[in-house]
Formats: structure tokens, sequence, C-alpha cells
């Protein structure tokens, strides 16, 4: 039984609980599940219940910075008794949900002389009523796809044949730029909304503006410009002209519909050039920005700038979650953004106030030439940071005297240390860097604890400014390190340099504004008689009714359970290769059996082994 109303992507509709239960498939990016049939209890006896391999590793684009293999990142979507999954070149891939028996499968780029491939998190899926359900998402070269549900068929009466050119219009003066989708549209009842993956440098470059889409016809329905122009609320924080042509301030990541109120969430990306405004001074809304739009027409709601004139890459990276927080005696509509500067805020999510304090607190200058940072930032009183917001000697790691010597070594080239410290002219350390606190991973909220799970990164980037020979603009600067792009503060086996916690998995309870509990993610092998370290991370949880979180996200190969309440460990599964990406859980229709699939795929920006697989759980016979 197709359900009656459109489905959310990824994230939130990863988590459907089947046949009929759609608790876990709203738009709001909490990523919980009503299911119970797996609990606290008989966690212990989940077993593999089917593997599937797409049969596809790739290299990343050339555009990737930072990706060896391009990561697989998809989050199953569950609809009926069909999972869909997406690969880094694009494809989508139906399988049965309970036996992972292919279905069918659609490939963009067949007639490619030249495959191109980036992270891919997923698809949404719409409901059209007579007409049948739609797989609706983005491919590598930037194309918006609807396809059939039911058989992999392109929707001919969308777009050109089933395809809207997602280029048109905001990069065709930049013909070899990348622009495309890594995350699934929103859907709003008859619209899909899209944000866009582009460069991060030059400062020039396609736009990253917000669109929507007729979903039944392709045809664009309205426009939201992330980065003002002229006449338009923002515009005067970008100096002079400085807005024009700009790139970046993207929503590359998810974002939330609050279906009752119309209204829906983007979490707003860093302008170009990431790490050098001096060719854009002000504070350059909408970038590094939560803000709350009109679904129906794009109108802007409420705003809150996050980082002020962005010069560390701290772009929000994470879907926001709207939940239902309690404050003297009354629920209050809510929504919690998570940040790679390791901070989460939360705000009314109606009236954009903040429900804890924020403090603009002064931050350090820049010595770059020509460089005018923001002379504050925003802090949140509450809750606490997620992540490790200064390093010092005291704070280096010594799990091994080799890494020690290392970590020291290395320490003592670099200045800085602490957040918010531009990069300077000589090497420089800021803590968090660009893995964060928190990621793309995001987070997932229990609606009956109200505690939202984020796992997190301890991990510092390292670099400086270099003047730059290249043509482009008088005193253009790059940021650049001996490690290449997006250096970081770990040793040749990415290990950080800072004492563990490196990862971390911590449960906050958003009615207090505190911790409820906080754990290591992942374990170092090689350091298996030591406490565990956690690991660096990328990929989400999900909670279930069950009283489990379920992640993989760890560099160790393994996915985990959980106890949503205490933290505890319950249970671990090894992988073929690490999971990057986030769990789905759903109710088999003809088993009644519950399972939990994963994409394990490794790649991005860890060393590791590389795999093309798909896994699902479920309970032995014997244990529900």
């Amino acid at each position: 039984m197709l359900p009656s109303r459109p489905l959310w992507p990824r994230l939130a509709a990863a988590v459907i609980a089947l046949p009929c239960i759609l608790a876990g498939a709203d738009p709001s990016g909490a990523r919980f599940s009503p299911l119970t049939q797996i609990n606290t209890g008989n966690v212990k006896k989940l077993g593999v219940a089917w593997v599937y391999h797409t049969g596809e590793v790739h290299p990343g684009t050339p555009n990737a910075i930072g990706h060896k293999i391009a990561a697989f990142e998809s989050t199953p979507l569950v609809v009926g008794t069909t999972l869909y999954v997406t690969t880094a070149s694009g494809r989508v891939i139906a399988l049965d949900a309970e036996t992972g028996k292919e279905l069918w499968k659609f490939d963009p780029q067949k007639d490619s002389a030249k495959r191109r491939s980036a992270a891919n998190r997923g698809v949404a899926y719409w409901d059209g009523g007579k007409s049948g359900g739609r797989i609706v998402y983005g491919t590598p070269d930037g194309r918006l796809i609807e396809l059939d549900a039911r058989t992999g068929k392109p929707c001919l009466d969308f777009g050109d044949n089933g395809i809207v050119n997602l280029r048109a219009g905001v990069a065709d003066a930049w013909p070899d730029a990348p622009y495309y989708l890594s995350s699934p549209p929103a859907i709003f009842r008859n619209l899909v909304i899209t944000g866009s993956s582009v460069q991060e440098d030059p400062s020039h470059g396609p736009s990253g503006m917000v669109r929507a889409f007729d979903v039944r016809t392709g045809k664009p329905a309205w426009v939201f410009h992330t980065v003002p122009r002229p006449g338009e609320f923002g515009n005067d924080t970008w100096q002079g002209d400085s807005w024009k042509n700009r790139s970046g301030a993207n929503v590359w990541s998810l974002m939330s519909v609050d279906e009752k109120r119309g209204l829906i969430f983007l979490p707003i990306g860093s302008a170009t050039y990431d790490f050098y405004g001096a060719d854009r001074k002000g504070n350059n809304l909408f970038a590094n920005s939560l803000v709350a739009l009109d679904a129906n027409t794009g109108r802007r709601i409420w705003h809150f700038q996050l980082i002020h004139h962005d010069l560390w890459d701290y772009d929000p990276p994470a879907q926001p979650v709207l939940v239902m927080l309690k404050r003297d005696g009354r629920e209050i509509p809510a929504v919690a953004q998570v940040t790679k500067s390791g901070f989460v805020f939360v705000f009314d999510r109606v009236t954009g106030k903040p429900l804890f304090p924020i403090e603009e607190r002064r931050v350090p200058k820049s010595e770059v030439p020509g460089e005018q940072t923001s002379p504050t930032q925003p802090f949140p009183l509450k809750p606490p940071p997620l992540s490790l917001l200064k390093v010092t000697a005291n704070d280096l790691s010594k799990v091994t005297p080799e890494h020690a010597r290392y970590c020291s070594d290395l320490f003592r080239t670099l200045s800085g240390g602490s957040i918010f410290t531009p990069y300077g002219l000589t090497p420089t350390l800021v803590m968090p860097g660009t893995l964060g606190g928190a990621t793309w991973s995001g987070g997932s909220f229990d609606p009956s604890s109200h505690y939202l799970f984020v796992n997190v990164n301890n991990v510092g980037a390292v670099g400086s400014m270099k003047k730059d020979d290249k043509p482009g603009p008088p005193g253009y600067h790059r940021w650049n390190a001996k490690g290449g792009a997006y250096a970081r503060f770990w040793d040749e086996r990415d290990w950080p340099c800072q004492k563990p916690p490196w990862g971390s998995l911590i449960a906050v309870d958003l009615d207090r504004g505190e911790f409820a509990w906080d754990v290591p993610l992942g374990v170092v092998d090689e350091l298996k008689n030591q406490p565990p370290t956690g690991t660096p991370n990328l990929g989400g949880s999900i909670v279930t009714a069950g009283g489990l979180v379920f992640i993989g996200a760890s560099t160790d190969r393994r996915f985990r359970a959980f106890s949503a309440k205490t933290g505890q460990e319950l249970w671990e599964a090894k992988l073929e290769a690490s999971a990057h990406a986030t769990p789905a859980t759903y109710l088999g229709e003809r088993s009644k059996k519950q399972f939990v699939v994963i994409a394990a795929g490794g790649g991005g920006f860890f060393q590791g082994p590389v795999s093309d697989t798909v896994v699902a759980f479920s309970l032995k016979d014997s244990a529900h």
C-alpha cells in the first residue's frame, strides 16, 4: 500500500515504518521510527538478512576536493515493498526491501562519453495519485529527474521527457564549473524544491539560489536568491558589487519542511571563496544562515546568520531538525541546527527567536592583507559545544610514542589553535576544522525524551593563506597546506593530534539544553589495549521507539546500536567498508520483520577499504 501524501527525501523517509505507518516519513529531519520489534532486549540477536552489491566504486570527480574515491553516502528510501538507493554516478536502483533482489535500475549517464561521480545521498518520493508514485532526484551532471517508482522509466510529462536541466539560468556562463545535487530535493505539496552543490573556489561561478518547480510538469515556480540582489533584503551586507556572480551560499545539504505551517528551512552554506573574503567585505547574507521561507512562494519569513563573513568553511552542513520542546509548561515548535563549528542553535521555528541565549563574542582579526573579519561571532550559551574549541600543548595526544612525537613536532610549527582564528600567512591551526564539529550527518530526535542524537568529530584543520599568482582579483589569497587541500590536524594514519575522543556520539536534552550522555564513537584496532578513542566519522543516525540509536559513520568498518537512554553500546557488526551514510529501518509487508539497512562503501575523505555494499539486518527467526 502506497501512502496518500508526499514522502520526504533521504534521511526522514529512510525510516518509514511500513506498510502504512508514516511517523518516520515526515519532512522534519527527525529520523525517528516508531518500530519496536528490534529493541534493547533483543538487538544482540541481529544478523545479516541480505546483501546487495551495486557493482560501482568510482573515483571522485576532478573538482571533488579531498575525495580519492567518491563516497557511497546514499540513504535507502523504502516505500511499500521497494527500497530505492542511489550510487555516486547517479544510478537509481530499486530492490525488494525484504530480499535485496534487484527490481530495476536507471542509469542517467549510460550514453555519456565521460562519466561523472560525486556523493549522492538518495532520492525523494512523491505520491502522484492516479498517475502513480514518482522518484525525484538529482544527478552528478546537474539534472533533476523524475522516474516512475514502479518501473524506473522517466516520467515524460516532467520537464523534457523526465528531465529538468538545473544548470540553465544559474551556470550558463560557467559551462565547466560543477553544479549538481548531492542531497535529495525537498517536496512540499506539488512543489519540488532544489538546492545545489557548487564550486568552493574561485569566487565567481554558478549561483547557489534555491528554486522550486512544479512536481508534475517541471515548470519553475519560485526562486530565492541566497545572495540578495539590489533592492532585496540583505544586499547591503555585501560591500559594493561583490554580490555579482558570487558562487556558493548554496544549500548542499537537506532542507526541512513544516507542512502544517507551510515553512521550509534552508541551511545555507558558505559564500565563495570559503577561506578568503577580501573581495566580499561585509557579513554576506544569506551565507552561513538558517533561513525560513514560505514554502508556497519562496518569501523570506526569518533568518539567523550562524557565521558572519565565513573564512573557515563553517557552512551549516546538516538538515535542520524540526522538534517540539517543553518550555514553562507548554510545547513550542522549534528547529535545531547543528554546525561544523560545534554548536547547536535552537530557535522557535515560527518566529526565529532563540530558545537559549546567544551572545556575540569578540574574535581574532585576520592578518591577510585587505581582509576584514567580523569583529564578533555568535556563541549559544546552551547547549554546550559539541566538540573541542581550542587545542593547547597540554591537549596533545600521546596514544603511542611515535604519534606523540609527530603531533608535538607539528604543533610547534603552528599558530592559533582555537575556533574563529583566521588562517594567517604562516601555518595556522583552527579547532574545530572543516570536518567539524557536526557534519552533514546531522541529528536524530526522539520525541518522547526530547533527546537530539548527534555524532561529531574532534578534528582540527591546518593551513595558511598564500597570495595567488594566477589571474584574478588583485591580492587574491588561497588557502594552502603541506598536506594538500583541506589538511587536518592528524598524522599519516588519520589519527587526530589532540587527546581522544576523536569522534563522539552525544545525546543532547533539548528541553534543558544539556548533554544527557556523551560516548566515544568508533575504535582504532591498533589501540585496542587502550580506552576507546573514537574515530573521525561521517554518516548519520536514526532512533527508534525500541530505544535504539543505529549508526555506522566511524572509520572502523562497524555498524552499531546504542541505548538511546544511556548511550551504552548494545550491538555491533563488522562491514566490508565503513558506512559513511545514514541507515534506514522498515517493517517488511510480507514477513512482518523489522529490517535495518545501510550503505557501506567507505571512500570520501578517509583512508580504508572501499566497497559497493548495501546490507540489511533483521532478527533471527527465534528472536521475535
